[in-house]
């Protein structure tokens, strides 16, 4: 069977993009791993191990200089970089707890930096190559009471709200946010090839609760949306614009500040209840929807590749048990106060924090089922 018919097979589509996103994800967490590898390195620490994937092995190489092994595991799944003494402590000079909190530091950051930088070079080749994607207005609801001097026209490219720069679609919202129906938004799109601003009158009240009400945000503006049994559409499509040399630039380091930003968004909206846990999902719910993107083309591959590297930066510096920015907090303590935290309880901490990860994300996996 060609690639072609492949992907127009329903089980062979499934396949392909499970594939597909774990391909991406082992990728990036790698990326990640790789990260403190280097910083550990450059600043002397001893390394025991480094890996991609888990369980057994199936390739084992280990270095001649320094004594690291080097493997490459069954399970695709993650990896590791194994700092000698880092579960505890270690009479080795260059075991992980042994040496300056500075240099741990750098080491457990390096690994989100190396994530945040293999997506924004990623954002700028799908920039260079694609263009930034846009959103395209195929049909405008028509309604009398609104003229259509004061309308979208059917074809326009949205680029900015309000003088606001349009990445995603949560900006749209932002944009919007706080106006009430019958009130006039500035809308910048390209009509006809040419750059005008349509002032468009609202067609609804836009005092949304979260990040996530695009739907009534286009409604509002006058895009025809209908509802099926599978989900809400839009006459919506996704179109690229190209940008100079110093824009494209430019443009791919905000795309990437605000794929970062809109992490944080939500996250505040969970925490202040503005966003239920149905919204989110674990590991199932993001290789599905991974999958199911990167199937769409080069262009989709590319894009949630770099959507999971700022994702996986964002979240490892939180100052959550088990991830990087917990052990950066101990690290500062110790720093700070000449003393470390006893590495029994710090390690008690942190496995207490994996566990509660793991019951979180089988917990939001299981409401997208329900």
């Amino acid at each position: 069977m060609n690639f072609n018919a492949l992907l127009s097979a329903g089980a062979g589509q499934t396949v392909l993009s499970v594939v597909l996103a774990i391909l991406i994800l082992l990728a990036m967490i790698t990326v990640h791993e790789f990260g403190h590898f280097v910083a550990g390195r450059a600043l002397g620490f001893s390394v025991d191990e480094f890996s991609i994937g888990f369980g057994p092995a199936l390739l084992k190489v280990r270095g001649k200089k320094r004594g690291t092994l080097f493997s490459v595991r069954a399970l695709p799944l993650g990896g590791y970089c194994a700092f000698t003494g880092e579960d505890g402590e270690c009479a080795e000079a260059r075991s992980f707890n042994n040496m300056h909190p500075l240099k741990r530091i750098v080491v457990l950051v390096a690994g989100a930096t190396f994530n945040y930088i293999a997506a924004l070079l990623i954002i700028i080749a799908i920039t260079f190559a694609f263009g930034q994607a846009a959103y395209r207005v195929n049909a405008v609801e028509y309604d009398p009471a609104y003229p259509t001097e004061y309308s979208l026209c059917d074809g326009d490219v949205i680029t900015a709200v309000n003088g606001r720069d349009i990445y995603l679609a949560s900006d749209l919202v932002s944009a919007l946010n706080g106006m009430a129906a019958g009130q006039t938004a500035a809308v910048d799109v390209v009509r006809g090839g040419e750059s005008v601003r349509a002032n468009v009158m609202l067609r609804a009240d836009c005092f949304f609760k979260n990040s996530s009400s695009v739907s009534a945000a286009f409604r509002a503006l006058g895009v025809d949306t209908f509802t099926a049994e599978d989900g809400e559409y839009y006459d919506l499509s996704s179109v690229n614009c190209r940008f100079t040399f110093w824009e494209s630039l430019s443009r791919s380091f905000v795309y990437s500040f605000k794929m970062a930003g809109s992490i944080f968004t939500v996250l505040g909206e969970l925490l202040t209840g503005n966003l239920g846990l149905s919204a989110v999902g674990g590991p199932v719910t993001t290789i599905k929807l991974t999958g199911e993107m990167a199937v769409q083309g080069m262009q989709s591959f590319l894009l949630i590749a770099a959507y999971i590297g700022v994702n996986l930066a964002v979240f490892n510096l939180l100052p959550i048990p088990a991830l990087d920015g917990s052990k950066v907090v101990f690290c500062l303590i110790e720093w700070i106060f000449k003393k470390p935290v006893p590495r029994k309880i710090e390690q008690a901490v942190h496995v207490a924090g994996l566990f509660a990860i793991i019951a979180f994300a089988v917990a939001v996996d299981i409401l997208q089922f329900v």
